[in-house]
C-alpha cells in the first residue's frame, strides 16, 4: 500500500500512541520533582513520531532512511529510559505501565526496521526525483517483469514436443 499521508502510516501512528502514553505516565504525582527524567522521556517520545514525519516529507529515500533510523534511536532512548524508571524505587507500582510501554517501544522500532530494510535497496531515489519520464520508466520496467515472468510460467507448463515421450 502507497502512503501519501504520514499520518496514515501505522508506524506514526503507533509512535503518536507511543507518546501520548509517555505524557500519561509523566503527569503522574511520581514525576514531581522528576524535571529533567521526565522533560527526557518526553522529548524522545516525541521526536519519533516527528522524525517519521519530517523523514517522510522530506522527499528523497536516502533522507527518509535517515530520519526512520534517527527515529528508532528515540524509541531506543525511552526503553532506556524506561528501564532506569523500573531500578528506581519510587516507580516500582508502575512495573505494568512501564512494561506495557517498552513493548509498544519495542513495537515501534521493529516497524522501522521494517520499514528501513525494506528502502535499503529501492531502486526508486523518492518522490524529489520522480519526473513523467521516470514514472513511465518504472512502469515500462515492472510490465517488462510481469511479461518475462508470465513468458516462464507458460514454458513451465507446456510440455516440450522435442522430448521423447516414452
Amino acid at each position: 500500500m502507497k502512503y501519501d499521508r504520514f499520518e496514515r502510516l501505522p508506524v506514526w501512528q503507533a509512535a503518536i500512541e507511543l507518546a501520548r502514553t509517555v505524557y500519561v505516565l509523566t503527569g503522574r504525582r511520581e514525576f514531581r520533582g522528576q524535571r529533567g527524567l521526565r522533560d527526557q522521556i518526553e522529548r524522545a517520545a516525541v521526536s519519533v513520531s516527528n522524525n517519521i514525519a519530517e523523514g517522510f516529507e522530506r522527499g528523497t529515500t536516502q533522507e527518509l532512511l535517515t530520519f526512520l533510523y534517527i527515529a528508532r534511536g528515540s524509541a531506543g532512548e525511552v526503553r532506556s529510559m524506561l528501564c532506569l524508571l523500573e531500578t528506581l524505587g519510587q516507580f516500582a507500582h508502575l512495573k505494568s505501565e512501564i512494561s506495557d510501554l517498552k513493548s509498544l517501544a519495542e513495537t515501534v522500532s521493529q516497524q522501522l526496521r521494517a520499514w528501513a530494510d525494506s528502502l535499503q535497496n529501492s531502486p526508486i531515489p523518492g518522490q524529489r526525483y520522480l519526473t513523467e519520464k521516470s514514472r513511465n520508466s518504472e512502469r515500462v520496467r515492472k510490465e517488462r517483469q510481469e511479461f518475462l515472468e508470465e513468458l516462464a510460467r507458460s514454458r513451465r507448463s507446456t510440455p516440450d514436443p522435442h522430448s521423447s515421450g516414452s
